[in-house]
C-alpha cells in the first residue's frame, strides 16, 4: 500500500508540474502579445506626435499635433508642444515684420536722398543756393538713417543682455538728460534710485521716456505738463515714472506701444514721421534687460502714464499695457 501510493503521488506531482509549466508557457505568450498589443495602442499616438513634430520646420509653424483624446499625459504634452509652437511661429512673424518694417525704414532716407540728387542733376541751371539746399536735404536724410540703425543697435544691445554692470542712480540721470521742455512745464520729484546695470541703457531708456513725453504732448499754449518721479518702491526696487498731458489714446493703439516702428496716431502722424518708432521698445527691452518691467497706462484726460520698476541686480522682466 505505501508502494503504491508514493507511486501514484509521484504521477500526480510529475502530471502537475508538466501541466503547470505547459500553462506558465501559455501564460507568459499570452501575456507578451496581450502587452505588446496594448502597449503598441498606448504608443500609437506618441508615434503619431513624434512623425508629426519631425514634420514642422521654420516653413510650417502653422501645422499643430492636434491630438484628440482624453485628457491624460500624452494629451497634456501634445497641448503643451502646441503651445510652444505658437510661440515660436508669433516669434517667427515678430522677426519677419521688424525685418521687413526696419527695411523699410531704412530705405526710406535713401529714396529721398536719390531723388534729391536726381532732381537737383537734372536742373541744368541750378544755383549755388539751390545746390546747397540740395546738400543741406540730403545731409538731414543722413542723419535721420544714423539715428536710426543707431535705434537699432540700441535694441539689438540691450535684447542681448547686458555686457556691463555699474552703479547708477536714476535720479542723477534724469537732472543730467532731462530735456528742455519747451512750451511743456516739466515738474520732478527726484529721489535716489540706485540700480546696478549699464549706464549708457539706462541713459537711453530715460532719455526715449522723457523725449517722448515732451514730444508727444498738447500744442504750445494748450497747458501741456510733464510729471517725473524717480525714487524706491515699497518692494525696494528703483523706479521712474514719467506721466504727460495729451491728446486722447485709444486702448487699442496703446496694446503695441512697445513694438517696433509702431506710432501712435492716425495718417496725419505717419505722415509727420514724428519720431522713429522704436523708442518705447528700446525703453521695454532695457528695462527686460535689468530685470525690471515697464508698464503704460492711458490717462482719461489725455496723455499717457509709463512706469518702470527695475531690479537691484536681477534679469528677466515684463511688459504690460494698460
Amino acid at each position: 500500500m505505501t508502494a503504491v501510493v508514493e507511486a501514484v503521488r509521484s504521477d500526480q506531482l510529475h502530471e502537475l508540474l508538466v501541466k503547470g509549466g505547459v500553462a506558465l508557457a501559455v501564460m507568459a505568450l499570452l501575456s507578451v502579445a496581450l502587452g505588446w498589443l496594448v502597449a503598441g495602442r498606448v504608443l500609437a499616438p506618441l508615434r503619431t506626435m513624434t512623425a508629426s513634430a519631425r514634420r514642422i520646420s521654420a516653413d510650417n509653424l502653422h501645422e499643430r499635433l492636434d491630438v484628440a483624446g482624453p485628457d491624460d499625459e500624452l494629451k497634456a504634452m501634445a497641448d503643451t508642444f502646441d503651445a510652444v509652437l505658437a510661440r515660436l511661429e508669433g516669434a517667427f512673424e515678430a522677426q519677419k515684420a521688424f525685418v521687413a518694417n526696419a527695411s523699410h525704414e531704412l530705405r526710406t532716407p535713401l529714396t529721398l536722398q536719390q531723388t534729391i540728387v536726381d532732381v537737383t542733376l537734372a536742373d541744368p541751371e541750378a544755383s549755388a543756393d539751390s545746390l546747397r539746399a540740395a546738400l543741406l536735404r540730403v545731409r538731414a536724410a543722413g542723419q535721420e538713417q544714423e539715428r536710426l540703425i543707431d535705434a537699432l543697435l540700441t535694441l539689438a544691445r540691450s535684447q542681448r543682455g547686458l555686457e556691463r554692470r555699474e552703479f547708477v542712480d536714476l535720479a542723477q540721470v534724469v537732472r543730467e538728460r532731462l530735456p528742455e521742455s519747451g512750451a511743456a512745464r516739466v515738474e520732478t520729484r527726484l529721489e535716489s534710485a540706485p540700480v546696478l546695470g549699464d549706464p549708457q541703457l539706462i541713459e537711453r531708456l530715460v532719455v526715449n521716456l522723457t523725449d517722448n513725453a515732451v514730444r508727444h504732448n498738447l500744442p504750445e499754449g494748450e497747458g501741456s505738463w510733464v510729471s517725473v518721479w524717480t525714487g524706491v518702491d515699497a518692494a525696494g526696487r528703483p523706479g521712474l515714472r514719467v506721466e504727460n498731458s495729451g491728446p486722447l489714446i485709444a486702448a487699442e493703439q496703446a496694446e503695441g506701444l512697445f513694438q517696433p516702428f509702431r506710432r501712435l496716431g492716425g495718417p496725419e502722424r505717419v505722415r509727420k514721421r514724428d519720431g522713429l518708432g522704436l523708442g518705447m521698445s528700446i525703453v521695454a527691452a532695457v528695462a527686460a534687460a535689468h530685470g525690471g518691467r515697464v508698464r503704460a497706462t492711458t490717462r482719461p484726460q489725455g496723455g499717457l502714464t509709463v512706469e518702470v520698476s527695475l531690479s537691484p541686480g536681477g534679469v528677466g522682466g515684463v511688459v504690460g499695457v494698460g
